[in-house]
């Protein structure tokens, strides 16, 4: 821990196998990150309970979730690299958290009123008051900047007024967070509906790509996107399936994507899309290789989550008691 370098917190929910989204428009930047600041990355399995899980699938998918983290270019000994659910203090910090936010708070959250409309009254607790353990995640470790995607500035904004809230009570305690959106790769689209963020809960399967996906299913995927009728390779609202394109081989090749048009200018749809998918392929292919090798390792794997854990530990754990003494808890 630098303590002349910023902070930064992010994760990822483990409820789900990852997509290419979560790779050009998370981990990637992440790892341009990890020299500037002082970086603490979680796979989040608590907030998938959120939902049901086959605890098999969840177990297996963690571990791949942290596979992923470093086969996308995260060095563990130069980010902090854990599990959510073991450090103790983000599932403490979120009780105490929770005495200090409203419920209109919590159902002005967009995300719980878009699910909650789906399931009714069924729905969980947890979906409703899972933001406040995401404002214990970032808050525990006194994080200046959080890389989101923009849908998720909601929840920071809580985070925010939580942090605020509690500092004007019982004196400063929390950092105030920032959102940080990348400015390349931030909001990978649905391959199948476009004007809708990439997800790997999807009910199309050729709607995503996923990480893990091998090469002849990648091409088939992107050959099989939405384009339109117009024929050209444009960047602007008008072509957003197209524009989508553009976005994830402008973050892969690292090119912008006015260059990319010109490359591409009286060129059809079908070398695009095609040179697309082995941009991806070549792309994702050493980091799959990675993935298996790290995953066939398992004294490694275990290295790498309980140190990440100890160096959270003592990070969260001295925020947490600074909280519980604030508040007239007796220190153990």
């Amino acid at each position: 821990m630098d303590g002349n370098k910023k902070v930064i917190f992010s994760g990822i929910q483990p409820s789900g196998d990852l997509t290419i989204g979560n790779y050009l428009g998370a981990l990637k930047n992440w790892a341009a990150l990890q020299d500037q600041y002082d970086s603490y990355y979680c796979v989040v399995d608590l907030h998938a309970l959120t939902v049901r899980q086959d605890p098999a699938e969840l177990r297996a998918r963690t571990l791949k979730n942290i596979a992923i983290y470093v086969a996308s270019g995260l060095d563990p000994k130069k980010n902090t690299l854990f599990i959510q659910s073991h450090v103790p203090a983000h599932s403490e910090a979120s009780w105490l958290l929770s005495c200090f936010c409203y419920m209109g708070e919590l159902s002005r959250m967009t995300q719980f009123k878009d699910k909650s409309q789906k399931v009714g009254e069924s729905v969980s607790s947890a979906l409703f008051t899972y933001p406040v353990l995401m404002a214990a995640d970032i808050l525990l470790y006194n994080t200046d900047l959080v890389p989101v995607g923009s849908d998720q500035k909601q929840h920071i904004e809580l985070a925010r007024d939580l942090a605020i809230r509690f500092n004007n009570l019982y004196s400063p305690t929390f950092t105030i967070p920032e959102p940080y959106i990348g400015d390349t790769g931030a909001r990978i689209m649905d391959l199948q509906e476009p004007d809708k963020k990439m997800s790997k809960s999807a009910d199309n399967p050729n709607a995503y790509v996923l990480i893990m996906d091998p090469p002849d299913v990648i091409r088939r995927k992107i050959s099989r996107a939405v384009t339109d009728d117009l024929g050209v390779v444009k960047y602007n609202e008008s072509q957003p399936g197209i524009s989508n394109l553009i976005s994830i081989l402008s973050t892969i090749a690292g090119k912008k994507p006015e260059d990319i048009e010109k490359e591409y200018d009286g060129i059809g749809y079908a070398k695009f899309k095609s040179d697309v998918a082995e941009a991806l392929v070549e792309e994702l292919q050493p980091l799959q290789n990675i993935v298996k090798q790290l995953l066939d390792d398992k004294p490694y794997m275990e290295s790498i989550y309980k140190s990440g854990a100890e160096k959270a530990s003592y990070v969260a754990n001295k925020t947490l008691r600074k909280m519980q003494k604030k508040l007239g808890l007796i220190p153990r």
